[in-house]
């Protein structure tokens, strides 16, 4: 048995969401272990009953058992578990049904077990023998007169027996009333059932032993989880298999059948919202493809991605924040889909990256997929993707476009060599020789369907080629030999950049892998950069935080621009100051520069939800769409300012444009570095002062003039002395005496990982005692096994989400800044581990269900990988790492 304390303090019983914000991540802070892990086990079971006590385990044990009632959070929990497929939910009380069912207020979905498993319904007086009837009659009779003895005991009735309740009373009227109580069932055909403070007398011989047997039989639950702090509980946990869970309220020490003690009900409430968050993670994601098993297409312009059975399941076109032709990833294949499989079935072998491409292949028995994007003219915003079948098993094709997201019917024409998309604002088509398709009916709309062996074809191989537009209208030269030469150059444009970076010997083709994910990013014709490829894939499977990263926001774009320049690559930084220049040129101000933009450089169209899509995992809304458009963001300037810093500086000169950005950025410092914002992570809630966006503005005037000193500028104003004051007041009023950290915002006691750039910005000196606490404090409180969270404070949103990759690499880089050499290597480590089978990343990852969470592939995630494996590559050379420098990516080489 073990025991364990809570760190519970209070919770907001009006949250609104199945538990308080952050209490998974809490569960995993102050639950032993070993606990949380069977927690995390059991939730996966099938089918799963969760029962509990009542008095002591539901419901604090107060002076009057009439005022005896459920913690908030308590009864939420249960309501929701209940409502979750394959899982029930029981309460199994001394109390009678009736008291039970008026005091709980839960639904009829929670079953109730009243009298210790004697009553099951209302109706259970009805079920009493003769013999039992004539019990009971004596019973209160005897009890009767104990009260007219006694008119201060609490008598409690019940249809089946009595409760007398023994809490609060003096030791002479105790003494009186356990002698009535031993005289009545001497005398009376009773059963009698201790518990704390309460004799039970009952007319009907049974157990919550016998009441969870009976339960677990009639619900065919694979599992239980029995939760409970009275002796009468430990028939019930006497029951349970080892492959079952028993969990006892009250002081560790005591002779129980339970696993494991908990201390009280606020725990217990812990308890239920964590299996809530676990079971319903495992129930609507098991069924889901999981996101990091993904792989990303692109070309530079546009972007999809293809699952690992070898399903293209997202792509937009025209541009990449356009409505997806096939959007299956977003929870149904009527959204659509472009298929290739073995008709024997199975699943695929392999699927891997072709080395230093964004070719994709996808190898069965007998059969093998290769799939790409095609180069187009800059000019051009057509989508031109390629696949190209080899071998001599037998081959189903399925070819389900479903443009706008699937939210109107689809028809299809089969034409020579091909099919065509019929009812689309521009032309789009499937050419396809040797293919003969035939149409199908799907969710109201047509599907192309084709079987082929493509060594059996007279190329030898099937080549499908599904055109976006006019650009390629006349594919002849594609399709008659010329598809190698179309796949060199595609394969060409991502070998010759990559050949051109410098790479760290430490995982250095992972690096390779993340730093041609971040090139496909990048929007080519406009300069613009995405956060992801993406939208609502999920911060917490079945969960409302589903956002739409499909935009360049200054502060990612900026940063994956930097990244790439400390590879060698300038010209994506570039690009995006170009794209800068051109979107400032229009706004009123700098300081009016919006925090995100779409890669055209137009203004957010509003947020909206797609209601016909059930979402990722059912996580449900979709939205298209960012309302982060209209927060105010006043971090945004230094990393922008920091990346003309870096270009400037390996350039080796200051063009008049670049230093105009440079003053633009300081002077929307200047007019805005007191004011509120809504920080980094967009939170819907009031602004704050928070402490990285002032860390941001001083990070604004120290590169501005780090600039102008290297560049020999006159600065005009008074920058140092703005530096300065900004310096003052961010570590004046930022640091938090009590929590003994910088905390998110002036005056407040949560921690966010974006404080480690008090010390990560240079702000503070790396040997700065307050930057140490800090680091101490984030990992303490924030740090779960291989993952950071951002933050565990109330923003404004229900339900949780995991921890983020990019704060996993801040706080990386912080270990190597205080001298944690072997915390930074082994949290790099245990990243890297995380890294999906393609080499890419998502945005966060939850550690409790080991799902990885958020939009695919994720600029912050790779940006902070390349960073910190650049760190340590630098920092403990090839030699140190040698345990680590092994690349996890397979590589196949095109045949």
């Amino acid at each position: 048995m073990t025991a364990f304390t809570s760190g519970i303090d209070s919770w907001d019983p009006a949250a609104p969401t199945a538990g308080p914000l952050g209490d998974l991540a809490e569960a995993m802070r102050t639950l032993d272990a070993e606990l949380f892990g069977d927690l995390v086990a059991l939730s996966r079971t099938p089918r799963l009953l969760i029962a509990t006590d009542y008095d002591g385990t539901i419901a604090p044990i107060v002076d009057r058992p009439t005022h005896a009632f459920p913690l908030p959070i308590s009864l939420v929990s249960m309501r929701a578990l209940a409502a979750l497929p394959d899982t029930q939910v029981a309460v199994i009380s001394g109390r009678s049904l009736r008291d039970l069912a008026a005091m709980s207020r839960l639904p009829r979905e929670v079953n109730l077990v009243g009298s210790h498993g004697s009553e099951t319904d209302i109706d259970a007086v009805d079920a009493l023998t003769d013999d039992q009837r004539q019990a009971l009659s004596q019973l209160r009779a005897a009890v009767g007169e104990l009260v007219a003895e006694l008119p201060d005991l609490h008598i409690e009735p019940k249809p089946t027996g009595a409760a007398i309740h023994l809490r609060g009373l003096d030791a002479a009227t105790r003494a009186v009333a356990e002698a009535a109580i031993g005289r009545i069932v001497r005398s009376t055909p009773v059963d009698l059932v201790r518990g704390k403070e309460v004799a039970d007398l009952t007319v009907v011989t049974t157990s919550k032993g016998d009441a969870l047997i009976e339960l677990r039989e009639r619900l065919g639950a694979g599992a239980v989880i029995y939760i409970g702090d009275d002796t009468s509980d430990e028939a019930a946990l006497a029951t349970l298999a080892p492959s079952d869970l028993g969990i006892k309220v009250g002081r560790a020490g005591i002779g129980t059948n339970a696993r494991y003690t908990v201390p009280d009900p606020e725990t217990v409430a812990l308890l239920l919202t964590s299996i809530f968050e676990l079971r319903r993670s495992w129930l609507f994601g098991r069924d889901a493809v999981p996101i990091e098993r993904h792989s990303m297409l692109a070309n530079g312009q546009s972007a999809a991605l293809i699952d690992p059975m070898g399903s293209i399941c997202w792509m937009p076109h025209p541009l990449p924040h356009s409505a997806s032709m096939f959007s299956e990833i977003l929870g149904s294949d009527a959204a659509g889909y472009y298929s290739v499989s073995t008709v024997a079935g199975g699943k695929p072998l392999t699927q891997r990256y072709q080395p230093r491409t964004m070719i994709v292949e996808t190898r069965w028995p007998g059969l093998t997929a290769r799939d790409y994007l095609a180069p187009v003219p800059a000019d051009s915003q057509d989508t031109v993707l390629v696949r190209v079948l080899t071998g001599d098993a037998e081959a189903e094709i399925r070819f389900a476009p479903r443009p706008d997201f699937g939210a109107y019917p689809t028809r299809l024409e089969v034409v020579e060599e091909g099919v065509r998309v019929l009812g689309t604002a521009e032309p789009i088509m499937l050419h396809a020789p040797d293919v003969e398709f035939e149409l199908v009916r799907e969710h109201g709309s047509d599907t192309a369907v084709a079987r082929v062996r493509p060594g059996s074809t007279r190329a030898g191989r099937v080549v499908l080629v599904l055109v976006c537009g006019g650009y390629f209208e006349d594919t002849g030269y594609i399709l008659e030999g010329g598809e190698e030469l179309v796949r060199r150059r595609a394969a060409g444009y991502w070998r010759n950049w990559a050949d051109s970076l410098t790479l760290p010997e430490l995982k250095r083709e992972e690096v390779t892998r993340s730093a041609i994910t971040l090139r496909a990013l990048c929007h080519v014709p406009t300069g613009g950069i995405l956060a992801a490829a993406t939208s609502s894939l999920p911060e917490g499977i079945g969960g409302i935080r589903n956002w739409d990263y499909r935009y360049t926001w200054l502060r990612d774009g900026a940063m994956t621009a930097r990244t790439l320049i400390d590879l060698g690559s300038t010209a994506e930084a570039e690009g995006f100051l170009y794209w800068l220049s051109s979107i400032l040129a229009d706004a009123a101000g700098p300081e009016q520069l919006h925090p995100l933009y779409a890669v055209d450089g137009s203004a957010l169209t509003t947020e909206a939800v797609l209601e016909h899509l059930p979402g990722y995992a059912g996580s449900r809304p979709v939205r298209v769409g960012n309302a982060a458009e209209h927060q105010v963001q006043l971090d945004v300037f230094g990393p922008v300012t920091e990346l003309l810093r870096d270009l400037t500086f390996v350039l080796g000169h200051l063009s008049e444009e670049y230093w105009q950005l440079t003053c633009d950025m300081v002077t929307a410092v200047e007019r805005r570095w007191e004011e509120p914002d809504h920080g980094i992570w967009e939170a819907r809630r009031p602004p704050k002062h928070n402490v990285y966006t002032k860390v941001m503005c001083w990070l604004t005037v120290d590169r501005a003039i780090a600039i102008a000193e290297r560049f020999e500028r006159t600065m005009p104003g008074a920058w140092r002395q703005l530096r300065e004051t900004i310096a003052e007041d961010v570590i004046t009023n930022g640091w938090n005496e009590k929590v003994g950290a910088y905390t998110v915002a002036y005056g407040e006691d949560d921690l966010d990982a974006a404080c480690l750039f008090v010390g990560l910005s240079g702000l503070l000196s790396a040997d700065d005692p307050r930057f140490a606490a800090t680091v101490d404090a984030i990992e303490r409180d924030l740090r779960v096994g291989p993952t950071v969270f951002r933050y565990h404070y109330d923003d404004g949103l229900p339900g949780l989400e995991g921890g983020f990759h990019i704060c996993t690499t801040w706080l990386i880089e912080a270990f190597i800044m205080v001298g944690r050499l072997d915390d930074a290597r082994d949290l790099f480590r245990r990243l890297d581990n995380l890294m999906g089978p393609t080499g890419l990343f998502p945005e966060e990852y939850d550690p409790a269900s080991e799902t990885h969470l958020g939009n695919h592939p994720q600029a912050y995630s790779h940006l902070g990988y390349i960073r910190v494996a650049r760190m340590l590559d630098e920092l403990v050379g090839v030699q140190d790492t040698a345990s680590v420098t092994t690349g996890s990516l397979e590589i196949v080489e095109e045949r």
